[in-house]
């Protein structure tokens, strides 16, 4: 009989990401890793074993950052400054320290202490009873707290009895983040995703039954050039039928380290450029219907950061944005794709008068990129994101 594996405590944890949206949450590591970890576009948790951490330790992590955030706002007053010596003997004057608990309360308290994020990758994996108790607990001390997050996947979710995720979301758990992807079981194959196209509609309905607000992400590119229009449509129909509250734009980046990547190397795998991928989503919301999503591209791997909308009334708005990138001279629009990376434009329009243009120009003339090689550059700069 294999014996049990002891989570000893060594101190306040936290995980290696978190979705951008929850730039302003403290975060309470539950799991380590991913339980999963073997989507091909993906090594953010290569050669990391996936273990759940015992609700006494996660508890222990809560106590910390309670104990922490009340010296803090007996201290500083909300929205004031701090100095560095003000911080320094604050943190001074703990028996117990523990500088990256303590780094985590202060940006929370600074950020106004209204939403926590739950991490690592698949927190719902846990015992639903266990899971009831933390967020309760959550709940407790942090009673003003508007918005309690997590990252989930699509299978487990699938299999977590609807009473169950009603709890959950009775005890506070209003918000899910779940990585899509794609809506094609041809991709989802190919990229070993683990899930199919009606076990991602069957949780996200579960998701919204529960009342929890639902973030789908999928990705751009991820069907390769031979299946982009299989990617976008499909993609989009599975989202026609769960209508989550927002469907977030993430635009793959084949990064050295991922199956992804040595598929590609080997001509396995073609990544469409900039100008496919922006076809491709002009497909995908065209797509969309019935639904009143929210759109958001609010990542600098996107190419169209001012996709930004509520359908249906701003489909066409949005549209417009990727039509206005195909307007652009090939010219003016490497400038675009370059600017855009480099994070001074957010949209085609943002060209307009723009302070930095000349800058661009002077990165595209050092580098000399052009309309030949800007997509070999932009995969480059794109690597460095992710």
């Amino acid at each position: 009989m294999k014996k049990k594996k002891i989570d000893i405590y060594r101190g306040f944890e936290q995980g290696p990401i978190r979705p951008p949206s929850e730039a302003s949450s403290l975060l309470i590591r539950l799991t380590r890793n991913c339980p999963w970890n073997r989507c091909t576009f993906c090594r953010v948790y290569n050669k990391r074993q996936f273990s759940l951490r015992s609700v006494e330790n996660i508890i222990k992590d809560i106590d910390v950052l309670k104990n922490y955030i009340e010296r803090i706002q007996q201290m500083v007053r909300p929205g004031g400054y701090a100095d560095h010596d003000t911080i320094n003997t604050l943190y001074n004057s703990f028996e117990e320290k523990d500088r990256v608990a303590f780094n985590a309360a202060m940006n929370w308290y600074a950020s106004g202490m209204k939403s926590i994020f739950l991490q690592d990758a698949n927190s719902l994996i846990m015992k639903p009873d266990d899971l009831v108790f933390v967020l309760e607990y959550i709940k407790k001390c942090f009673p003003d707290v508007d918005r309690i997050t997590s990252y989930a996947r699509s299978h487990t979710i699938a299999r977590i009895k609807q009473d169950d995720l009603q709890r959950m979301a009775d005890a506070g758990l209003n918000r899910i983040h779940v990585g899509m992807e794609s809506g094609s079981d041809i991709v989802l194959k190919k990229i070993n995703k683990g899930v199919n196209k009606s076990t991602h509609i069957k949780a996200g309905l579960k998701v919204k039954q529960a009342g929890m607000e639902l973030s789908e992400y999928v990705m751009p590119g991820l069907g390769g050039i031979d299946y982009s229009i299989e990617h976008a449509m499909e993609t989009a129909l599975a989202l026609n039928s769960i209508n989550p509250d927002f469907i977030r734009i993430r635009t793959l980046a084949v990064t050295n380290g991922t199956i992804l990547a040595e598929e590609t190397k080997k001509g396995a795998f073609q990544k469409p450029n900039d100008a496919m991928m922006a076809k491709e989503l002009r497909l995908f919301i065209e797509t969309l219907d019935g639904i009143d999503s929210y759109i958001k591209s609010d990542h600098i791997l996107n190419l169209f950061e001012t996709i930004d909308g509520k359908l249906p009334e701003d489909k066409e708005k949005m549209i417009n944005i990727i039509d206005r990138f195909f307007e652009l001279e090939p010219e003016k629009r490497v400038l675009y794709q370059i600017g855009r990376r480099m994070g001074f434009f957010r949209g085609p329009d943002d060209m307009d008068d723009s302070p930095y243009l000349e800058k661009v120009k002077q990165a595209c003339d050092l580098y000399r990129v052009t309309p030949d090689n800007v997509d070999m550059v932009i995969d480059d700069l794109m690597k460095r994101f992710v």
